[in-house]
């Protein structure tokens, strides 16, 4: 298993929050964590990906963020180094927005992006 890095990767405290909701709701236990990941596809060309996962896989970068275990394959922390992951919860909309510093663009409903 990695080891642990200083969250270069990071999670803001409305965002962990509801993942924490979620992961009570399904019963993870301690070394559960939020997996993000990138997927080829779109409208921009990269689609972002989440799951909630039991422990990490071998070969992840794990980052602590809010309390929170983060989980990332190599190959999609090329695209993700510097990310935020926010939650947004108002009238016109709710759920995960991410805030990539390595998107060259982005589709207009914030899923998917162009590096």
């Amino acid at each position: 298993m990695a080891e642990e890095s200083i969250a270069t990767i990071s999670v803001t405290e409305k965002a962990a929050a509801e993942v924490r909701r979620v992961m009570v709701q399904k019963q993870l236990g301690s070394d559960a964590g939020l997996r993000l990941g990138v997927k080829g596809g779109g409208c921009s060309g990269f689609s972002y990906v989440m799951n909630l996962e039991p422990h990490p896989a071998r070969g992840d970068e794990i980052f602590e963020s809010a309390g929170l275990r983060v989980f990332v394959d190599p190959k999609s922390y090329l695209y993700l180094e510097g990310t935020q992951v926010d939650f947004n919860d108002d009238l016109t909309s709710r759920g995960f927005v991410f805030k990539n510093p390595q998107s060259s663009g982005s589709c207009g409903c914030g899923a998917s992006f162009s590096a």
